[in-house]
Formats: C-alpha cells, sequence, structure tokens
C-alpha cells in the first residue's frame, strides 16, 4: 500500500466515524446524513429541503462541529440586501455608530459551512452575491477580499409559505451539487426520542457533545483532490453517465414516457455539464466510502436524483408541476436507460 492508499484508507475510517458522531445529534436521518458527508468530501454546495423543525440546522451544526470549522447562518427575509451579509451597522456603548462583519465574514477564512435558511425568501441581489461566494469562494468587504477556501454553502427553500418569496434561478440551482430531503423519521422509536428524550431539547449542547476535528477541515480540499485522481471511472460507465445526461435532454429519445404529459414538450433543457461534472465527483466519493477504487454504476443511480432533478428546466405549462413531474421523471431515466 503506497502512501496515498494508506492516506485514503485512514481518511475513509474518520468519515465512516463522521457520520456516526453527527447521528448521535440527529435521528432518522441516516441518507441525508450519507449524502451531506459525500458533498463534503467531494467539496459541493448543497441544497436541502424540509419542513420547518425537523432538523436541518442542527445536522450542519453537527457537521461543523465534527469537522472542527466555523458555522454561520443567515434568515432570507424580504428585507434583506447583500450588504446586511457582509457587514452590520449598530450604535455603540458609546453612542457612536460602529460597522461590525457580517454572518458571511465575521469568521474569515475558518468558516466552512454557511448555512442560508429560506433562500428564496430572499431578492436577487442576494441570490447574486451567493452565487459569487460559491463560484469563488471570495467576497470584498472593507476594501479587501476576504478569502474562503473551506467553505461549502448550504440553503433551504421554504416550499410551503409562497408569499413575499423569489424563487432561485436556474443559474443558481445549478452551482448547488446536491439536493437533499431532511424529513421527519419515521420510525416510531426516534420519533419517541426526539419528542420525550431530553438531550434533544438543547441543541447547543446536544452539538457540543460531539467530538471535533474528526477530519480537519482545512485537509479536505487536498483530500477531496487526491479521491478524485484515485477513484476510477471506466470508459463504459463513462459511456453510461453520457446516455444518463442525453435522456435528461431529450427522455422521449429513450422511451420515458409519463402519463398525462406531452414528453416532446416538457423539456426546455437537461442536465448541463456543470451538472454531470458534479455528479462524477459525488459518485467517486460514493464508490471511496465504500470502500472501492471505481466507480459503479449503483453510484450514479444513488445519486442521479440528487444531483440532477433541481437542475432539471421544464417547459413553463409544466414548471408550475414540477415537483410532482421531476422525482417521476428522473426515476423513468433511471428504468429506460440500459446500465452497464
Amino acid at each position: 500500500m503506497d502512501r496515498s492508499d494508506a492516506l485514503l484508507a485512514d481518511a475513509r475510517q474518520r468519515a465512516l466515524a463522521m457520520e456516526q458522531e453527527v447521528g448521535r445529534a440527529v435521528l432518522g436521518q441516516a441518507r441525508a446524513i450519507r449524502l451531506i458527508n459525500t458533498a463534503v468530501f467531494a467539496r459541493g454546495h448543497v441544497l436541502l429541503q424540509g419542513d420547518v423543525g425537523v432538523g436541518k440546522t442542527t445536522l450542519l451544526r453537527a457537521f461543523a462541529r465534527v469537522l472542527g470549522g466555523a458555522f454561520a447562518r443567515t434568515e432570507g427575509t424580504i428585507d434583506l440586501m447583500p450588504g446586511d451579509l457582509i457587514y452590520y451597522t449598530y450604535i455603540s456603548a458609546e453612542g457612536r455608530p460602529a460597522v461590525d462583519p457580517g454572518p458571511l465574514i465575521q469568521h474569515g477564512e475558518d468558516l466552512a459551512i454557511f448555512f442560508f435558511n429560506e433562500i428564496n425568501r430572499a431578492r436577487p441581489q442576494v441570490h447574486s452575491l451567493l452565487l459569487r461566494v460559491m463560484a469563488e469562494r471570495s467576497v470584498s468587504a472593507f476594501n479587501r477580499e476576504v478569502r474562503f477556501p473551506h467553505l461549502l454553502v448550504f440553503a433551504d427553500r421554504n416550499r410551503v409559505e409562497r408569499e413575499e418569496t423569489f424563487e432561485i434561478s436556474a443559474a443558481a440551482r445549478d452551482r448547488f451539487m446536491l439536493e437533499v430531503a431532511v424529513d421527519a423519521p419515521h420510525d416510531e422509536e426516534q420519533r419517541r426520542g426526539l419528542v420525550f428524550d431530553p438531550r434533544f431539547h438543547d441543541t447547543d449542547a446536544l452539538v457540543g457533545a460531539l467530538a471535533t476535528d474528526l477530519v480537519v477541515h482545512s485537509e479536505l480540499n487536498a483530500l477531496g483532490a487526491l479521491i478524485q485522481r484515485s477513484v476510477q471511472a471506466s470508459d463504459t460507465l463513462q459511456n453510461y453517465a453520457l446516455a444518463l445526461w442525453r435522456a435528461t435532454a431529450d427522455p422521449a429519445a429513450f422511451g420515458v414516457r409519463l402519463p398525462g404529459i406531452d414528453m416532446a414538450q416538457l423539456m426546455l433543457a437537461g442536465a448541463s455539464p456543470r451538472g454531470m461534472s458534479l455528479l462524477l465527483r459525488a459518485a467517486r466519493v460514493a464508490a471511496w466510502l465504500d470502500g472501492r477504487s471505481h466507480v459503479a454504476p449503483e453510484d450514479l443511480q444513488g445519486l442521479f436524483r440528487e444531483a440532477v432533478a433541481h437542475r432539471l428546466c421544464l417547459q413553463p405549462v409544466y414548471e408550475l408541476r414540477r415537483q410532482d413531474i421531476t422525482p417521476a421523471l428522473v426515476a423513468a431515466i433511471l428504468g429506460q436507460v440500459a446500465a452497464p
């Protein structure tokens, strides 16, 4: 075993230990934890979906804790402006105007996870700033460039209340590697624990009790790059991925049919090149977490919905029904495109 193999084997054990540790704070979210862990090592931003109070913030705080990096969050509101992420003004104890760093820059380069809650309540100008931060991991503030070399952005959308919301654009959605569902657990014992076990009633103490620095956040970029170099995708696997990509743009050509849908008029655009590249990045990490040095079809299939569904652009006549259409479409594509 060479040095790279030994490093990857050790990191894998720590990554799996990290999942176990986060699972102590968040019950019934094994799949969400695995998907977020995949994104962490693939260095990709994540959209979250889920109802209010299901533990999204606790989940992200737990990941920030075990990574040893800083965590920050902001709430989307109708009056939020880009500058509110960078600085805030107030009257000091001496009665003078003062300016302090906002949530995005207060931790500087140590920021590991930034959570934008209810992103669709914020104006497009705020989305635009966030796009730059996600793409370049930097922002201009106080006449200097503030860099976030280890940053991952997480955001969720309010899907219940539609008043005073601004749906994020297709370009913004395409920046997110995965969209991960966080739902209340179905297991009765887990539900009982969340409601009646006092340990889960104090989030600060719950997260504070977790082990920290299981995987050092400042090492993740180098480790992620090593995973991408080490885990191989065969020519056959690549052809399968390309077929899936073509099917997202022209599902009818692959025999995909959905009841009550004119398949010839359904798609405005399929997955982007960036989207498929991010899918393959995540698939390599999924293979590594499973202890393999090559990507298998099940890696693509297991991530396809989370990596692709939020990128698909439907024709306007179908867009209002995308929550019903896209899951069925993704499942039909996986069923129709022949796997190796």
